[in-house]
């Protein structure tokens, strides 16, 4: 299997339910695969070899799954029932998701180091481009002070930044600031970034230029370019940014808290978070405020460059829609998430079977919304669904079918009725893989 088959295995593998889906060949394609894996490092302790190490935990468990989605690898003690077989497929497929969510880890650490480790190289490489490109568009013109300001002002910047990499070495350094509590990227944190780091550039630009100033005129002048009039816009962009990524992050922290919205969290953070929700899909809000945001500061920074004696101008119609953006984000925020919502709760019949009341011992099917939150698609994120009868709590079995799981599924969920339930009235409870428990529904089991 080829690099682009393996990524394709790795993303078949957090699909929640298989409808639609393909899975990768087993037997030769398996076996060609690990041959042609066989030589790469997987010791976890480097981003090659734990990105090797996740790849081969990731073919091992598609083989297994399809491998028991076809009825191959069931134990014959276990073939007279068919209760017991399912619970034995599950526990072996759990514990072999638990495998690939260990290399999953490792591989997230091994890219927070690597990122790390490369940060500081990159922001002095970015001083020294602009050294470079300082010194070639010089000549003829010659050397000015505001080429002296920008250039102490880029290295100054660079120095704090590295300081920052220093500090947080162990969360990724530069993608600590801009990482949410879930591991994720955050779109709000990265954006109101986005904006903070040219303004400081900015104002270490003019305390440089004010500080070459050969005379009391040209400080007066270069001051009189900080003025709020002129700035204005670009204060008010840099505000409503932070007060976005501020209001974002502690409204997803009260709806956590009150149940309301399932967060999971990530092994490491992507570049694509900044444009999707926690399941991986194109998200609306998202997209406009990154991309509004980003067409903004490419703006600003044209505005700087004609014009660098001064602040930005901004024009109204532009800060009024990064406005419009950051309250369509945040309404995006708060309308995202909800709690699991059992509907009703009925005896699973299979085909040529009788009709009748639940008993211990059957199998009842829970209808209703919200199973399995974004995020939470991954193998080990769904052998954590929990379904409470009465007192007993009662995994969620996995069932595979070709290409994916049949359940748990988002909206249904088929779980047997422990003997350790009491006949009569009892309640179930579905507990979600993000710890949040829904409402209490009513079950009569039958003596």
């Amino acid at each position: 299997m080829d690099a682009a088959g393996r990524r394709a295995g790795q993303h078949e593998l957090t699909t929640a339910d298989g409808r639609g889906r393909t899975a990768p060949a087993t037997g030769a394609g398996t076996a060609a695969d690990a041959a042609g894996t066989r030589a790469e490092c997987d010791c976890g302790d480097c981003p090659s070899g734990a990105r090797t190490g996740h790849r081969q935990a990731v073919a091992a468990f598609l083989a297994l799954r399809e491998d028991f989605a076809a009825g191959r690898g069931v134990p014959a003690g276990l073939a007279h029932s068919a209760g017991a077989a399912r619970q034995w497929i599950s526990d072996e497929l759990a514990q072999s998701a638990r495998a690939v969510a260990d290399r999953a880890a490792a591989e997230g650490r091994a890219r927070r180091e690597a990122v790390r480790r490369r940060a500081p190289f990159v922001l002095w490489g970015a001083v020294g481009a602009l050294l470079l490109g300082q010194a070639l568009t010089a000549i003829g013109a010659g050397w000015t002070d505001s080429r002296t300001a920008g250039l102490a002002a880029a290295v100054v910047l660079a120095a704090l930044l590295t300081v920052l990499v220093l500090r947080h070495r162990g969360h990724g350094g530069l993608l600590a600031p801009v990482t949410g509590e879930d591991g994720r990227l955050s779109t709000s944190r990265t954006v109101a970034t986005a904006w903070l780091l040219p303004a400081v550039g900015v104002v270490l630009m003019f305390a440089a230029r004010l500080a070459l100033a050969p005379d009391a005129a040209e400080r007066h002048r270069l001051l009189a370019g900080l003025g709020l009039a002129r700035g204005a816009g670009l204060l008010t962009v840099v505000a409503i940014a932070c007060a976005a990524a501020v209001a974002a992050a502690r409204l997803v922290s009260v709806r956590i808290r009150a149940g309301r919205q399932q967060k999971i969290p990530a092994e490491y953070p992507r570049a694509g978070d900044l444009l999707t929700d926690d399941a991986g899909r194109g998200s609306f809000p998202d997209a406009q405020y990154v991309l509004l945001n980003a067409v903004a500061v490419v703006f600003t920074a044209v505005r700087l460059a004609a014009e660098p004696d001064r602040l930005p101008d901004l024009p109204w119609g532009l800060v009024v829609l990064a406005a419009v953006s950051a309250a369509t984000y945040l309404a995006g925020k708060y309308a995202e998430g909800v709690r699991p919502v059992v509907l009703s709760v009925v005896r699973a019949r299979e085909i040529g079977g009788l009709d009748g009341p639940v008993r211990t011992g059957d199998d009842i099917e829970i209808r209703g919304s919200g199973f399995v939150p974004p995020g939470a698609q991954p193998p080990h994120r769904l052998a954590r669904t929990v379904v409470r009868i009465g007192t007993v709590d009662v995994h969620v079995p996995l069932v595979p079918v070709p290409g994916g799981f049949i359940n748990p599924s988002d909206g249904v969920l088929v779980v047997p009725v422990p003997a350790d339930v009491e006949p009569g009235r009892a309640e179930v409870r579905v507990i979600t893989a993000a710890g949040v428990e829904s409402a209490a529904y009513p079950l009569f089991v039958q003596e």
